[in-house]
């Protein structure tokens, strides 16, 4: 009898499986659903390397479900600063208390859904991870072998319906956990976005990509829209060696995030230039920031005063500022402030 694809690929994952913290090894049981959701909410956007430190400082400072619930949503936000796409650490903290509340996590899809931030992949990832149910895992990484497999000519995001279905074929009842993270890990190291390496590949001889010449080319993705670039300034503003940060509104960009002050920057328009004090401002330079839809050339101006901001906010000292948990957009434009007056401070 001929193997089919889930016993093809399960047997390459128990020799070939990474070795990561969140993850229980190859047939083992489902690992503590607390490290497999915080793991995949990480996950989201952001690459393994960039996560495990995160990973590894989360579970050590809150290392279950109703420790995390118990924090100040701002210590939270703090401790994911740099991880981006900040609505995850709100939704993080919202779907804590939640699992708080209810005495422990769902253990169906269905169930997994209804908690803060867990769209259809996380819900299914948790719930096959986790809890061992069959469901059906379709990540970036599934979408690119999928397509390859069946060598799909439609191209994204039209063509992810069709992803599921054929993955759906070929996701098992048993190990359905293990078969998720092989597809994920084959995506990941050996079907790679650029130049797969069919060669070691267990699936080869029933990838229909493959045998079309030209793997590489799946998934098919309609031409990038160019991203457009907005500017916009931020604000340094010093007194006795504290620089006031404001808390920017729970929702948006960077949302709930302590930050520089700006001049209301936005995906849609630039800034206005305009300054929250009057004073002989420095300019300091720029720094650049990629966002999913939009690239922002941020300008930082520097002021040294007595007066008081308007506005809520706090005085940070400058010599701890690494404690603020600072978005990686305004640590750039922090680090260009310090710089540049360093180098002041060297001409004078």
């Amino acid at each position: 009898m001929t193997a089919s694809i889930a016993d093809i690929l399960l047997d390459w994952y128990d020799a070939n499986a990474r070795d990561l913290p969140w993850r229980a090894r190859p047939g083992a049981a489902p690992t503590d659903p607390y490290r497999v959701w915080l793991s995949e909410i990480m996950l989201q956007q952001t690459t393994v390397a960039a996560v495990k430190p995160y990973f590894a400082a989360f579970t050590k400072r809150w290392p279950d479900v109703a420790a995390l619930a118990a924090a100040p949503e701002e210590d939270v936000m703090a401790a994911w600063a740099g991880l981006g796409y900040y609505s995850r650490a709100r939704n993080l903290v919202k779907a804590a208390r939640a699992v708080a509340e209810r005495g422990g996590f769902p253990d169906t899809e269905e169930g997994l859904r209804a908690l803060p931030g867990l769209g259809a992949y996380t819900a299914a990832a948790v719930a096959a991870i986790a809890f061992g149910q069959r469901a059906v895992v379709v990540d970036a990484n599934v979408e690119r072998v999928v397509s390859r497999l069946f060598a799909i000519e439609h191209p994204l995001p039209a063509s992810r319906p069709t992803i599921r279905q054929l993955a759906d074929t070929i996701t098992p009842d048993a190990r359905a956990g293990d078969f998720a993270q092989a597809m994920m890990d084959l995506g990941a190291t050996i079907c790679t976005a650029r130049d797969p390496r069919c060669l070691l590949c267990p699936l080869a001889d029933t990838c229909a990509g493959r045998a079309a010449g030209d793997p590489a080319r799946f998934p098919v993705k309609l031409p990038k829209k160019p991203r457009p670039e907005r500017t916009g300034t931020a604000f340094w503003i010093e007194c006795d060696g504290a620089v006031w940060l404001t808390t920017r509104a729970g929702t948006g960009m960077l949302g709930g995030m302590r930050a520089l002050p700006d001049d209301g920057w936005s995906a849609k328009a630039d800034g206005s230039g305009e300054p929250p004090l009057a004073g002989e401002w420095q300019d300091r330079g720029a720094v650049t920031h990629g966002f999913t839809h939009f690239s922002l050339v941020l300008r930082v101006a520097a002021l040294e005063t007595d007066a008081q901001p308007a506005g809520d906010g706090e005085w940070w000292p400058v010599d701890r500022l690494a404690d603020a948990g600072l978005p990686t957009l305004f640590r750039k434009a922090a680090q260009r402030a310090t710089a540049e007056a360093g180098a002041d401070d060297t001409r004078n």
